[in-house]
């Protein structure tokens, strides 16, 4: 009886879960037929217009195509975002658009990287060199978002708000003791003093190596960020760092005494001022378009030869990979293609990756090098191009980065997981086998701890993998081997720190890439395009995986928890050697 009942709410269980699917599959076609009906004309944009900027979603590299856009599902409201190639873009826009008359930015939190950050920035100062206005406003502002708002002409914040200033920090998160009490050891082989990826599974706190590279990396971000605040506010960066090492800024009196803001004003006292500016009367409403809504028709482009930008981002794995990785089989395909494609004259690699599988990174630089010997090849390297991140942009012709870029970390690790304590000692299961050679289970028993011989032939793997990777660097790069070894050793460095030990080229943006590119090609007049080809929303949703489903329905109640569940999934389905960055990066 009680296995029928239990097929039978199986069964039962099931059919919830079709229906409720398929639910959100016909409210995707319905939404996304009645957005491409709609997709061709340009925006509704009143005349005598603000543009309200707001960056409260997550930003990635690129918009990815969603069949959810725009639809409001019960408890989360409606679903939209930006990747960061549109965000730039409609502000451009906007820069030359009449009908917009200035922006209204409003920094509540800033779901993106630094490098990321600067990008959006960049965007914001270019702007304001049309003669428009930029106007700043919140009731929070985190770090990110005051770096952010430093640009504007005016910043204002209600009077009984709050601005975060005191400086950068990061943190690791360490498994260690935790695995210890699970009965789980796990056994590393690695190359690099500095290769920190494995250290939380072996230790309670930062290595030395760790902690010099961290905090190396850290001051080189927090450099380049005061100066950016220093130049939008006319604050010496000495005094802002005083502030911030003191904690003088806690309300919003110390924020206007400090001068980090221009007054205190509660939202009804904004818009009246905005109002004057713009010539509105009180009684009107201020004609205002989102950035999320905002759009302009797609221009017309005679130009036949293309700069291909193609798009790398996320962990790098073997073979296809999925929406937010690199798979290692896909993103070689493009590459061959993009060779072939006679109208495409220079590919930009927009490369934001920690790394992964070496095995992918190697089958990934591999097809960057041969496309190089037919067309210039630049990278544009966004919040991180570590470890296999570096390993895929190091043969290019050229390298460009943002000063807060994380890059580097040339080195690479094997994780081999012993669950014998956890198996035997906590659960009670024991596991037995019969092999036909000394080392058929090799790499593949989870149940009893690497032999001294297992672990040489596994260290002289690494060794063989690290000397790969540092001869291939070595040869994009045109440095000896010894040099690259000198700077390698899995150290991360920021993108300011890279140019000047030789790893980057230059500072600059996607845009500086682009234009090396074209430079190197001797292409006067080009379009720009856009790789691999975004996937149908309709089609976006029939390859999300059952894992992706969960984690969407469960994520919103896991709020900041949800990265550590990503952390430990991703652990847990790495296989081989890696070439890894060191830790995930959020800097406070």
């Amino acid at each position: 009886m009680k296995s029928f009942l239990k097929y039978v709410l199986a069964t039962i269980t099931g059919i919830a879960v079709v229906f409720v699917l398929l639910f959100f599959i016909l409210v995707a076609v319905i939404s996304s037929t009645v957005s491409q009906m709609g997709s061709s004309t340009e925006a509704n944009v009143p005349n005598n217009a603000v543009l309200y900027v707001s960056l409260n979603h997550v930003i990635s590299e690129r918009t990815a195509a969603s069949p959810w856009e725009g639809i409001d599902l019960p408890g989360y409201g409606a679903v939209k975002s930006l990747g960061l190639n549109d965000i730039v873009a409609r502000i451009q826009a906007a820069k030359e658009d009449s009908r917009i008359k200035g922006i209204y930015f409003n920094p509540s939190s800033v779901n993106a990287g630094m490098a990321t950050v600067k990008a959006i920035r960049e965007a914001l100062v270019d702007f304001k060199k049309s003669g428009k206005f930029i106007i700043a406003y919140s009731d929070v502002y985190t770090q990110k978002g005051y770096y952010l708002a430093s640009v504007a002409d005016s910043i204002y914040m209600n009077p009984e708000g709050s601005l975060d200033f005191k400086g950068l920090s990061s943190s690791v998160t360490f498994l260690k003791e935790a695995l210890d009490k699970l009965g789980v050891d796990m056994q590393v082989v690695k190359v690099g003093t500095y290769k920190s990826a494995v250290e939380p599974f072996l230790l309670n706190e930062m290595s030395a190596a760790n902690r010099e590279q961290m905090t190396s990396y850290l001051n080189s971000t927090y450099d380049a960020f005061l100066a950016n605040i220093a130049e939008g506010r006319k604050i010496p960066a000495d005094s802002l760092r005083a502030i911030a090492d003191n904690y003088l800024i806690r309300n919003a009196d110390d924020a206007k005494r400090y001068k980090f803001i221009d007054d205190k004003l509660y939202k009804d006292e904004l818009l009246t001022l905005m109002k004057k500016r713009l010539g509105v009367e009180e009684k009107k409403d201020i004609p205002t378009i989102s950035l999320l809504d905002y759009s302009t028709p797609a221009k017309t482009e005679s130009a036949t030869d293309r700069v291909a930008v193609l798009y790398a981002y996320g962990d790098i794995v073997d073979g296809e990979g999925s929406e937010g990785s690199i798979g290692g089989e896909k993103l070689s395909r493009e590459l061959r293609k993009l060779r072939r494609d006679d109208r495409v004259k220079a590919v930009v690699l927009r490369v934001n990756s920690p790394g992964g599988s070496a095995l992918a990174s190697d089958i990934i630089a591999r097809e960057v090098e041969l496309t190089k010997k037919v067309k210039p090849v630049v990278v544009s390297m966004g919040d991180y191009a570590a470890s296999g991140g570096y390993y895929i942009s190091a043969l290019a012709d050229s390298i460009f980065a943002e000063k807060e870029t994380l890059t580097g970390s040339i080195g690479v690790f094997g994780l081999i997981p012993n669950m014998k304590g956890l198996l035997n000692n906590k659960l009670g299961i024991h596991m037995d086998e019969v092999k036909t050679g000394k080392f058929a289970d090799l790499m593949t028993s989870v149940d009893r701890p690497l032999t001294a011989e297992e672990y040489t032939i596994v260290q002289a793997e690494v060794n063989r993998v690290y000397h790969t990777f540092t001869s291939k660097v070595s040869t994009g790069r045109k440095m000896t081997v010894a040099a690259v070894d000198s700077i390698g050793q899995g150290r991360v460095w920021t993108g300011q720190q890279a140019v000047a030990n030789g790893l980057v080229d230059g500072i600059g943006g996607l845009q500086r890439a682009i234009n090396s590119a074209a430079a190197k090609a001797k292409l006067k007049t080009y379009r720009t395009v856009e790789y691999p080809a975004v996937k149908d929303p309709f089609a976006s949703i029939l390859s999300t995986s059952k894992e992706k489903i969960k984690m969407w329905v469960i994520g919103e109640e896991l709020g900041e928890y949800r990265a550590y569940i990503e952390q430990l999934r991703t652990v847990t389905k790495r296989s081989g050697i890696q070439a890894r960055v060191p830790y995930s990066l959020e800097i406070k």
